[in-house]
């Protein structure tokens, strides 16, 4: 499957891409968040643009550009809040580096339409179109690529650890992966109603998003009974607080746990991995494709 994103084609199947994080906040989970309340607004659009320009020149394939924290726990932003974080950074990166391929991590409508007009090609909604009932009129108009992931957050569910983090517990499901594609799919439905062409869908699991640690590492294990539904597939397990259990390790030594998970989502059928470490993973990317798809590595 071919699709094109603003200059770039992406060839599913043919090689795994590589989306760079860029926390455009105060209070990101991993502790990258490039608005710290001590910067001026110009000091935090220049390191934007600087890790954007590393990113890019590390081998990040789309570049992610987020305004609220969606870390259990988190506090929920106003729109015009986050689009005074996120407008002037997409608009910078759209100046700077013309032929990025940039998303915006929003659930918002009006951020999202917003965005889609500074310069951003993608939107990204952690609720799979659910939180907001005009966002997918917003992509269906401009015929965006989406990104649905999938997400049973609730507050009640969440726990704290101050080395650790935030996690879910007592998240049930009657069928794990079943229950995974089904609500999937209800978000895809909601893309297909609004008019938004099937080939500009994308599914993203939704790790670390209402699933317990042992959850989180059984869907990415079997990623490949989601990537039989048909439609690519993103991943996002970088510095979550499953691989902080599981390793007993804070979000800045999850490096390791991250590139497992990363060569094991490529193996079962990942097409996009979104990450902090973009030069590290870039390398765990290129090992992992030319194991897992060696036509791409043939030359």
């Amino acid at each position: 499957m071919l699709l094109q994103i603003g200059s770039q084609l992406f060839e599913w199947g043919s090689r795994t891409y590589l989306m760079g994080i860029l926390n455009v906040t105060p209070d990101s989970f991993s502790g990258d968040g490039l608005m710290p309340s001590v910067l001026s607004a110009r000091q935090g659009l220049d390191r934007a643009l600087a890790q954007a320009g590393a990113f890019l020149a590390a081998g990040a394939d789309i570049l992610d550009i987020g305004g609220e924290s969606t870390r259990p726990g988190s506090n929920v932003v106003e729109a015009e809040e986050e689009l005074e974080r996120v407008i002037p950074v997409i608009s910078a990166i759209a100046r700077e580096y013309p032929s990025a391929v940039i998303s915006v991590d929003t659930y918002k409508a009006r951020v999202a339409a917003e965005a889609l007009s500074a310069g951003a090609h993608i939107v990204n909604d952690v609720w799979g179109l659910r939180a907001d009932s005009d966002l997918a009129a917003v992509v269906a108009k401009n015929q965006a690529p989406v990104i649905l992931m999938h997400n049973r957050s609730t507050p009640a569910n969440a726990r704290i650890q101050e080395k650790l983090g935030g996690r879910y517990e007592g998240m049930h499901y009657t069928d794990l992966v079943a229950d995974v594609c089904a609500e999937l799919m209800e978000s895809v439905s909601l893309a297909r109603q609004a008019g938004l062409s099937e080939d500009k869908i994308i599914l993203d699991p939704g790790i670390g998003f209402g699933k317990t640690t042992q959850q989180n590492l059984e869907l990415v294990n079997r990623l490949a009974d989601i990537r039989a539904l048909g439609f690519p597939i993103l991943l996002g397990p970088s510095r979550k607080s499953f691989i902080g259990y599981t390793l007993n390790l804070p979000p800045d030594q999850r490096i390791e746990g991250t590139a497992a998970a990363v060569a094991v989502g490529i193996a079962r059928g990942a097409d996009i991995i979104r990450v902090h470490d973009v030069a590290v993973m870039a390398r765990v990317v290129r090992m992992t494709d030319a194991m897992v798809r060696p036509a791409a590595h043939s030359a």
